[in-house]
């Protein structure tokens, strides 16, 4: 190991070791060396699982870091290795509209997706037993969020989380986004979007699926050029799409 991995290796892991004020339990950070958690092992699959997205803008594109960059660094040089960010309905940037959505198949067979668009919400208590709240342009804290009623786990057979950019120009390279998973028991999960992707257009973000009998939440973070459709066949949904709207935002 280099010694700069090794360096990033202790940020990341100090990150995901952070408490959460609300729950006073760790965060776990999936990654793509330890990618999987199970739920079933938390004692989380029961009662309604939250599943929030929200995001930052990056500030080097709202006019960049300024002046003085060589005086900062020097008084704190860490700060090299850490890009600022502002919230994303800071004054004079660019117009990022993230939107969250879940394709869900349930044990007998049936399959669709939540999302904004379409004005598709779901349900959280019959089928497909997920709901959509919120829709966020500007990735206020509160973001956009999935609810999955775990009470009805056996009746899910696979959930799949994605981001996409609807209406605006791809971003995710001018993002920090993050999905957090906020489950009855333990720790919240966290998996956050840092890779530079800029033209994709959508992201699979995590999945949640039944695993030799625990319920595992995996990480994907598999970006695409294209929409739904293309999650669609990269996963092998099957379902029929085409061209859709969504409600005007406040």
């Amino acid at each position: 190991m280099g010694i700069f991995e090794g360096f990033f290796d202790g940020i990341r892991g100090s990150r995901a070791l952070q408490f959460d004020s609300g729950s006073g339990s760790a965060a776990i950070e999936l990654t793509k060396r330890h990618p999987t958690v199970s739920l079933s092992k938390q004692g989380a699959v029961h009662g309604n699982l939250r599943v929030n997205l929200s995001w930052r803008m990056r500030s080097s594109d709202i006019g960049g870091r300024g002046g003085g960059e060589g005086g900062r660094f020097l008084r704190h040089p860490f700060k090299l290795f850490k890009p600022d960010m502002v919230q994303a309905h800071t004054q004079g940037m660019v117009n990022v509209d993230l939107d969250l959505g879940c394709l869900y198949e349930l044990a007998d067979g049936s399959r669709g997706v939540v999302q904004p668009l379409g004005n598709l919400h779901g349900d959280i208590n019959s089928p497909p037993y997920v709901k959509l709240s919120g829709d966020d342009r500007f990735g206020a804290p509160s973001g956009e969020t999935v609810f999955v009623n775990l009470d009805h786990a056996d009746e899910i057979k696979r959930l799949l989380v994605f981001v996409y950019i609807y209406d605006q120009t791809p971003a995710f390279d001018r993002t920090h986004a993050m999905i957090t998973l906020y489950p009855m028991n333990g720790p919240r999960i966290e998996i956050p979007l840092e890779e530079r992707q800029p033209q994709a257009r959508s992201c699979a973000v995590l999945s949640i699926e039944h695993v030799r009998g625990e319920l595992i939440v995996r990480r994907e973070v598999k970006f695409v050029y294209g929409f739904q459709a293309e999650l669609d066949r990269l996963y092998g949904w099957g379902l029929q799409w085409g061209r859709g709207y969504k409600s005007t935002k406040a």
